[in-house]
This record gives structure tokens, C-alpha cells and sequence, in this order.
């Protein structure tokens, strides 16, 4: 059964709070993104299987552990979740990334899809799922569901702000995901955006508003 995870670590709690502010700017915002997704990578690979190897350090040989495999893959949710893989490449820079594009209709609210290219070995890799909001929960359900079908297996998503909603709709969906959250906030409104949110994460990260 997957797990919520909701960090209260100083860090990420400043930085999170920092961005939220409306005359942040396109710059920042990038930044904290990027800051806080390196941080929850941080957390969120605390179980990757170590290996013991030999290493011979300027006073002796001994052994160490490592990585038993860098066979991770990050696939963020166009566009924003675009936001967080530097952030995730900055600590896994070997990981694989693939992509997954989808928009919101505007009067239903629901994903639809129009692009998805994953890594050849996705059904290998432990896969981290990325987009900066989780608000209703259908893009990061459906996100999932296109990694499933085509054989991803051990698959956690990353978010920096979430509604009790969206968590509500991925862990009906996808009880096997673990579900990593910066901020876990109050509600949605009428339109289906996060109170008290940040706004539209892919604007904000991309100055297109």
C-alpha cells in the first residue's frame, strides 16, 4: 500500500511558502522549484538498495556502499513538472527522464492526453512522476495509468502543493504510489484551482501570465 508523505522540513517549508507569494518572480519561482524538488528527491530515494563495494582510498583499500543501480527514470507532467527535474537531475544525474503531455479542458476540468515518450527499459526503473500541483488529481491519475500500461511498476509522485482532493482521487486510483507533497493545503474552488495555492505553477514558471 502506497504512502502520503507531507515534509516538514525547514527548508522546504521556507522555500514553498517564499514561492507562493504573488510578486515572486518568474526567476525565483524557477528556482525554489528546482531547490525543492532536489530537497524531496532528497527524502523521497531514502530506500534505494545500496551495494558494498571495493574502493581504495588514499590509505587503504575497504569497502563502501553505493548505489546497487542508478536505474531511476523521472517523468514530469508537461509543462509544468518540467519545473522539478533539475531538481531531481541535480542529485540522480544518470536517471533517464521521459515526458508525458497533458491539458485540462476548460469547462469539464478533465486531462486529456497528447504526448507521451517514455525510456525503452521503463518497466526496470524506479520512476518518480513529477508536476509542481496535485488539485484534482486527474492528471497525476492519468499520468500513471499511460506508465502502467506500457510496463512502469515502482512508481512514487512528487508534488510541492496539494489539495485533499487530488490525494483522495490518486490513492483510490493508484494505491500502490506513493504520493511525496511539499505542502499539503486547504481545499479547491469552484474552478479547480488550489486555495491557498500559488496561482497556475506553469505560468508562474514560464511567464506566460
Amino acid at each position: 500500500m502506497g504512502k502520503v508523505y507531507v515534509f516538514d522540513h525547514p527548508l522546504i517549508q521556507h522555500k514553498t511558502a517564499l514561492m507562493r507569494d504573488k510578486s515572486c518572480s518568474v526567476k525565483d519561482f524557477r528556482a525554489y522549484v528546482r531547490e525543492i524538488a532536489s530537497l524531496m528527491t532528497y527524502e523521497a530515494t531514502r530506500d534505494l538498495p545500496l551495494k558494498e563495494v571495493e574502493i581504495e582510498t588514499p590509505m587503504e583499500k575497504n569497502y563502501f556502499k553505493v548505489l546497487a543501480g542508478e536505474d531511476v527514470a523521472v517523468v514530469p507532467i508537461l509543462r509544468a513538472g518540467l519545473g522539478m527535474v533539475d531538481g531531481v537531475l541535480d542529485l540522480i544525474p544518470n536517471a533517464k527522464v521521459g515526458h508525458i503531455g497533458l491539458y485540462r479542458d476548460p469547462d469539464t476540468h478533465e486531462p486529456h492526453e497528447y504526448y507521451c515518450k517514455l525510456p525503452y527499459d521503463i518497466e526496470k526503473r524506479k520512476i518518480f512522476v513529477v508536476d509542481p500541483m496535485l488539485a484534482t488529481g486527474g492528471s497525476a491519475r492519468d499520468a500513471i495509468n499511460f506508465i502502467k500500461d506500457r510496463g512502469g511498476k515502482d512508481i512514487s509522485f512528487m508534488c510541492i502543493i496539494a489539495a485533499p482532493e487530488g490525494i483522495e482521487v490518486l490513492q483510490e486510483a493508484h494505491p500502490d504510489v506513493d504520493i511525496f507533497i511539499a505542502a499539503k493545503d486547504r481545499e479547491l474552488n469552484s474552478n479547480k484551482y488550489i486555495l491557498p495555492g500559488l496561482g497556475d505553477a506553469g505560468d508562474r514558471l514560464f511567464g506566460t501570465k
